[in-house]
């Protein structure tokens, strides 16, 4: 999957939005939906988030209860479904990742404005070969060699959007705490603050750093990542991982509170060029 093109979670996304506007439009309840499916009310709840997988029969059989006669429609949908059934290129690394993560390789894939911010440690998608090993033993105790490097190979992936020709815009603001807590070693973290220098000069990438000197501020929930889609259709997801499962948010009151929180940290921390002279400081005294 070339970066920028939509995943088959984003395409369950689009769907799911347009199953949902289609039932609504002839006043039919979830309940009626379900029974037409032989499903329940909440497997059509979680068809139309483009929580699950769609079988074309039941597409088909959706579209004739909300009306839909005219072929040439009902075959965009059908055909939307059968491409969201299309396993994405890192559905190979699910043997080494949570479960919950591949719905988030997905959404990262499609998305063309990724806003976040790191507190634990440097973002994946800004991580070294070096510190990304790092992280990932951490991560990973007791797991094999080769599951490692799997899993640090599927992260080197995911960088490749950011220097595709489609790249998304990046947004990114580090907690100090990530640049001072040592991953792998002095010359690890020397190789990571050299790439993050270089790396915040590319166009499509604002870093900032929020110092340990401004105490407390808008971030103190932890960390989070804010995706948004260039369909129309689909709103902005936040990303909330935790120790033994994800989050995913797209309540349009929720995910304004996490891009107030991530306004605010942006103006409270320095900007991009002052961010990169204090990431210069740190590596003086690495």
């Amino acid at each position: 999957m070339s970066a920028g093109e939509p995943g088959s979670v984003v395409r369950r996304m689009l769907l799911g939005s347009q199953l949902r506007r289609l039932r609504e439009a002839r006043g039919i309840t979830r309940e009626a939906a379900g029974y037409s499916i032989r499903a329940s009310e909440s497997k059509i709840s979680r068809m139309e988030l483009g929580r699950v997988s769609f079988k074309t029969r039941d597409v088909e059989d959706l579209l004739t209860l909300y009306g839909i006669t005219d072929e040439a429609e009902r075959e965009q949908l059908v055909s939307l479904a059968r491409e969201a059934n299309v396993a994405g290129w890192w559905h190979s690394y699910s043997d080494v990742l949570p479960t919950w993560f591949p719905t988030y390789v997905g959404l990262e894939g499609a998305a063309h404005l990724i806003r976040a911010y790191e507190v634990q440690f440097v973002h994946g998608l800004l991580q070294t070969e070096d510190y990304a090993r790092a992280v990932v033993r951490r991560g990973m105790k007791g797991a094999g060699e080769a599951d490692v490097e799997r899993r640090v190979t599927l992260r080197l992936e995911r960088q490749k959007y950011l220097v595709a020709e489609n790249a998304p815009d990046f947004h990114i603001v580090l907690d100090e705490a990530a640049l001072r807590r040592p991953y792998g070693g002095r010359e690890v973290m020397r190789g990571q603050l050299q790439h993050l220098v270089e790396i915040s000069e590319r166009p499509n990438v604002r870093l900032q750093i929020m110092p340990f000197s401004y105490g407390g501020h808008s971030g103190e929930g932890g960390s989070f990542t804010i995706l948004s889609f260039p369909e129309s259709d689909l709103s902005d997801v936040v990303y909330l991982e935790q120790l033994t499962s994800a989050l995913y948010l797209d309540k349009r009151e929720d995910v304004a509170q996490y891009e107030q929180a991530l306004k605010e940290l942006q103006q409270d921390s320095p900007g991009p060029d002052e961010s990169r002279d204090l990431l210069r400081g740190l590596l003086q005294l690495s």
